[in-house]
């Protein structure tokens, strides 16, 4: 079945209605590269002054996992010279980080095909460093893939450099237009298997890292999982079904969702399905997790928590909800249960997150790890414990 015939019923309208992985144009970004080949296309990340940081989060989950790319090099010039892998976990991935963009090109054996912006800066726009940079990588004939809120095809001076080079940009937060956009119908009742939603207690703090590494593991026990993107990096990762939610009017972002969960179920007729996550419910900047614990109606919530950040991301001020709060807020919000906590190890040492879980795992009673440092199967466990069914299933299978 083809995108184009991937339709469920809209309930207000009795018609049917697209509901594919959007934004995501599969012609430009697919498994192949913009030539036409069967190869995958190849790609540069820059991520100046923020890769391993906070706001190098979609650089570091393309380093990290891409199913649309392979990444030959991240620039960084605070970092050139290191190895990409052995910056984020220690282990060597043989993806270089270099200077500047005229490195990245004298390391690539051919013209890579697509220029990644990999920064994610709170105010989503550009800087015009950034812009000429942009515009640079244009002149040599790549293709640009960004993240960010503002749309780069609508500027006419990038429209203008891209009509001389031959190249497209893929402006991957731009919403449908609002003619195509669902409301919430409720149509979310017909999926019948766990949808587990991955939330936080701040914004970039490894949720998406966590929804990925579970599905995964999932998948390799023989759950059929499949994952739903809620933002751009997990959308570039080259997530099949997902929204950019927060460039979503919020109206439509419940019923965004909703359609693009449906849709998962009913075409690949999964065991399980994870929804990435997008901020905090407690946090006052970021409304994404409402409309996830709306838009999805989560049968159970794996909550993501950095136990040695103090304060919230960007904001200094704002002090670190504790997970028993978070966990309280959650389930008084939504009728779900928080299945599970997940650790972020930043700024630990491996005995310091060994405690960190035995100390949750008693003061919340549920399973805790670190989805990076720790087993993937404790992942697994984590599911199957609180959904016997699958468990049930797997060994009827065996």
């Amino acid at each position: 079945m083809t995108d184009d015939d991937r339709q469920v019923m809209d309930a207000d309208h009795g018609s049917t209605k697209q509901t594919t992985a959007r934004p995501l144009d599969t012609s430009f970004v697919g498994p192949t590269s913009s030539t036409g080949s069967n190869r995958t296309a190849t790609a540069v990340v820059y991520c100046e002054g923020n890769f391993g940081a906070l706001d190098g989060k979609t650089a570091n989950g393309l380093v990290r996992h891409s199913e649309r790319y392979k990444i030959l090099s991240v620039i960084d010039s605070e970092k050139a010279g290191l190895d990409a892998g052995m910056v984020l976990d220690d282990k060597a991935n043989s993806i270089p980080i270099c200077c500047d963009l005229a490195e990245s090109l004298a390391k690539a054996a051919t013209l890579p095909d697509h220029f990644i912006f990999g920064v994610a800066p709170s105010s989503g726009m550009l800087s015009i460093r950034e812009r000429s940079l942009l515009l640079e990588a244009i002149s040599h004939g790549m293709n640009i893939v960004n993240g960010l809120h503002e749309f780069l095809n609508d500027d006419p001076v990038f429209q203008a450099a891209c009509a001389a080079s031959n190249v497209e940009i893929l402006d991957v937060r731009r919403p449908p237009d609002k003619k195509d956009l669902h409301i919430f119908t409720g149509d979310i009742d017909r999926v019948t298997c766990p949808v587990i939603a991955v939330l936080g207690t701040d914004c970039a703090i490894g949720k998406r890292t966590t929804a990925t590494i579970l599905t995964q593991a999932l998948n390799d026990r023989g759950v059929r999982t499949v994952m739903i993107g809620t933002g751009q990096t997990g959308l570039i990762q080259g997530a099949r079904y997902g929204v950019a939610l927060d460039a979503i009017p919020s109206q439509f972002c419940a019923g965004e969702l909703e359609a693009t969960i449906v849709d998962a179920f009913m075409v690949e007729g999964p065991d399980v399905i994870v929804v990435e996550g997008q901020g905090a419910l407690s946090h006052p900047a970021f409304s994404s997790s409402t409309f996830i614990l709306r838009g999805a109606c989560p049968d159970g919530v794996v909550l993501q928590h950095a136990p040695a950040r103090k304060s919230r991301c960007d904001f200094e001020g704002m002090r670190m909800p504790t997970p028993a709060s978070e966990i309280n807020l959650i389930q008084t919000f939504a009728e779900t249960t928080v299945i599970g906590l997940t650790i972020n190890h930043e700024n630990m040492s491996d005995a310091e997150v060994g405690s960190a879980i035995l100390r949750y795992q008693g003061e919340l009673g549920i399973p805790a790890t670190d989805a990076l440092s720790r087993s993937p199967e404790r992942l697994v466990e984590m599911v199957l414990s609180a959904f016997p069914k699958l468990a049930e299933k797997l060994q009827a299978a065996a």
